[in-house]
């Protein structure tokens, strides 16, 4: 782990995103109407993305444990691809990057899974950081 003992807090940002793909337009229409069999999608995933970027330093062995201060999970649906939207912001001595990547992760992968017994076409792509500030650098992808 990277010694930042002597690093000063700043505001830091990250925003990521993950694109969940389905298979069908009804697949679409039963997560907007609330009818896939294992529930709320988007409100259960949302719950589990929190989780995954809370929990990033328990399962990656180098992430600092670090405060969580604020942290907001969207989603757009165009045609057949949902794009999550993952943004952490902390006040401390390191980014929040990947803890913004692991929770788009998560949020797809609990997506995945509760889509997967009403459509096997389920796919996840584009797990990306798109804008990181605060540091040394700032990122605007």
């Amino acid at each position: 782990m990277v010694d930042i003992t002597q690093k000063q807090s700043t505001h830091r940002m990250a925003l990521a995103q993950a694109i969940v793909k389905v298979s069908d337009q009804a697949t679409i229409e039963a997560i907007k109407n609330k009818t896939v069999p294992k529930g709320d999608v988007f409100a259960m995933s949302r719950a589990a993305g929190f989780l995954g970027v809370k929990k990033t330093s328990d399962l990656l062995p180098d992430c600092h444990p670090l405060p969580v201060e604020h942290c907001v999970i969207d989603y757009n649906i165009e045609d057949l691809e949902i794009t999550v939207s993952v943004m952490v912001k902390t006040f401390y001595k390191t980014g929040v990057e990947v803890e913004a990547m692991h929770g788009a992760s998560v949020v797809a992968l609990n997506m995945y899974d509760m889509l997967k017994p009403i459509d096997k076409g389920v796919e996840i792509h584009h797990i990306k950081l798109l804008k990181k500030t605060g540091g040394k650098s700032d990122i605007n992808r």
